[in-house]
């Protein structure tokens, strides 16, 4: 709890005020006399501006009570604001507590100023107060406070502020409905909002963004891009809650279709965009659309911002470019523990698992904590060559010396590392002891392991565990059967087989996609949907008559060679 004093007060002016007042040099102290004697507020309004850290906020906020400047609400909203926006919300709550009349302006501030996820009950009793109170709150103060609703998901108490909004008519607010929309989609009920957009007939640019992207946060990506279609006005919001949409949504092809329009359009993307856009490209191995991502971020100046470049460098590294992946990682002026983990992952998904542990190392160097997310990426380059004392030690010391509770995702790695390296009872060991129900990943992870190993009992027991989980999955069937196949069971192959059949399991087929000119080209097993599937299926047609003839050449290459060997003939031509 911070203690305010009055001006008057001879114990504030020799607790509080004289200390700051050493801490501050002579240039400084004459600067400050001169402006405040011009104009207190013009200098508070500066000060504010210049404020980094909480030593500033103390010595401005004693700069308010000294001049008695605290009592106008305006300002004291300015110093609420720049406590807000350094981080320092417990502070600006601390001192609205001491306010005795504050107007509906101050309130709105403080509660803009609370609604995150730490204070956000806090920002709702505040706006109680203002019901019990003379005051009635205005167009501001409801979506102020339904932020803090999204916040907690609290989708009852976004009801009765609905109603309140109804009851003041304060509904027919394009910002109020536009929040509640807003609210209804975060908390899961897109079908409240979608009413609510219905029943309003003036709609601006922000009332249909909010209705899209509400659509988009709840994975409904195709109303979402109906919905967008029929906007009479976009904006970059508009184009990137469709893109964010499709990304999240794990439909990358339609992302990059989206960004590609956007780009025709002339429209300039955004950050978000650009971050969805950079996931669709690393999901696809779309290398060129990355490249030019990368080019317009370093173009117009954005190459400082930390979540772009933790973007690119896991484009580059599952494009399969691990040295631009480092090279970006190299030019980062600040690294944050995403930016580490990234590079960590990247470099084990390329098999170097012993530099992925060596820039754990530098990480801890550098004194940047790692988080869950990182060992997962550490326990995966231990699984990617073979380490599995260090996957032991590192998987040990997550909890005694790092703090973090293990969770299924590393025990995951951990069976995978162990089937792989055949310690198949250890990994059966860890499956029972571990504090979670075994998902599918675990089952699949000892399926192959049995598969690499021979183990047809093994992988018995885990395809019974899979068909419970995920019945249609064929891969399962197929690596029990190549157990058996691989053993001579033909019989129990055979079984398989029979009841992927009886239970209407069909094989999925495979697919690829390819980057040309550009444009991502995708391609199914069997699929002749393409455009240009007969010119496609020509070229192949060749290739194959190709790869046989030279085969055909190969093989009686190596007749030739056994027949002169056993002559005790062979040519020189040959040897060289």
């Amino acid at each position: 709890m911070v203690h305010l004093f009055r001006p008057s007060s001879s114990h504030w002016k020799r607790a509080v005020l004289e200390p700051l007042l050493l801490q501050t040099s002579p240039a400084a102290l004459f600067s400050t006399a001169t402006a405040a004697a011009a104009s207190p507020s013009y200098h508070l309004l500066s000060l504010l501006k210049q404020c980094s850290n909480l030593k500033h906020l103390h010595q401005t906020h004693c700069f308010m009570l000294s001049r008695g400047l605290d009592q106008d609400n305006i300002l004291l909203s300015r110093f609420i604001e720049a406590c807000s926006s350094l981080g320092f919300s417990h502070y600006s709550h601390s001192i609205f507590t001491h306010k005795t009349r504050p107007d509906i302006y101050l309130y709105n501030t403080i509660i803009k100023a609370l609604s995150n996820p730490e204070l956000a009950t806090e920002a709702i009793l505040l706006y109680n107060r203002i019901l019990a109170s003379d005051l009635r709150f205005d167009t501001y103060s409801l979506p102020f406070v339904l932020k803090a609703v999204v916040r907690l998901l609290a989708i009852h108490v976004g009801r009765q502020i609905h109603c309140q909004a109804i009851g003041t008519g304060l509904v027919s607010d394009i910002h109020v409905v536009t929040a509640l929309i807003q609210m209804y989609s975060s908390c899961g009920c897109v079908s409240e909002a979608r009413q609510l957009f219905d029943g309003v007939c003036f709609r601006d640019v922000a009332f249909w963004n909010a209705m899209v992207a509400g659509y988009a946060k709840v994975g409904d990506v195709d109303n979402a891009r109906h919905l967008f279609e029929r906007m009479p006005e976009r904006n970059v919001i508009s184009w990137t809650a469709v893109i964010a949409g499709y990304a999240q949504m794990d439909r990358p092809n339609e992302a990059i279709t989206m960004f590609r329009r956007m780009q025709l359009e002339e429209v300039e993307p955004d950050e978000i965009a650009m971050l969805a856009a950079l996931s669709a490209c690393a999901h696809l191995g779309a290398l060129e659309l990355g490249e030019w991502i990368h080019n317009y971020i370093d173009k117009h100046g954005l190459s400082k911002i930390v979540p772009l470049n933790n973007a690119l460098i896991d484009m580059y590294a599952k494009c399969g470019k691990i040295e631009k992946a480092l090279e970006v990682f190299k030019n980062m002026e600040h690294k944050s523990v995403i930016t580490w983990t990234s590079m960590i992952d990247g470099l084990a998904l390329h098999g170097l698992g012993r530099e992925a542990l060596e820039m754990f190392s530098c990480m801890e160097r550098n004194r940047i904590k790692p988080n869950e997310i990182t060992f997962v990426a550490i326990l995966s380059a231990c699984c990617h060559v073979g380490l599995v004392e260090m996957g032991r030690w590192y998987f040990k010391c997550m909890g005694t010396k790092y703090g973090i509770k293990p969770k299924i995702q590393h025990y995951g790695c951990m069976i995978d590392l162990l089937g792989r390296a055949g310690f198949l009872q250890e990994a059966q060991k860890l499956v029972r002891g571990m504090p979670f129900e075994a998902n599918a990943p675990i089952w699949g992870s000892l399926l192959a392991a049995a598969r690499i190993h021979g183990d047809a009992e093994l992988g018995k027991r885990a395809l019974q565990h899979l068909i419970k989980v995920e019945p249609h999955n064929s891969g399962n069937y197929t690596l029990l059967s190549n157990i058996y196949a691989t053993q001579s069971k033909w019989n129990e192959a055979g079984m398989v087989r029979k009841v992927m059949r009886d239970t209407g399991v069909k094989k999925m087929p495979g697919g690829s996609c390819i980057e040309v000119n550009n444009r991502v080209h995708e391609f199914v097993a069997g699929d002749k949907l393409h455009p240009q599937s007969e010119r496609i299926f020509e070229v192949l047609c060749k290739i194959n008559l190709q790869s046989k003839i030279a085969m055909y050449v190969q093989m009686e290459h190596v007749e030739m060679l056994e027949s002169n060997k056993e002559s005790g003939y062979i040519s020189t031509s040959i040897c060289a």
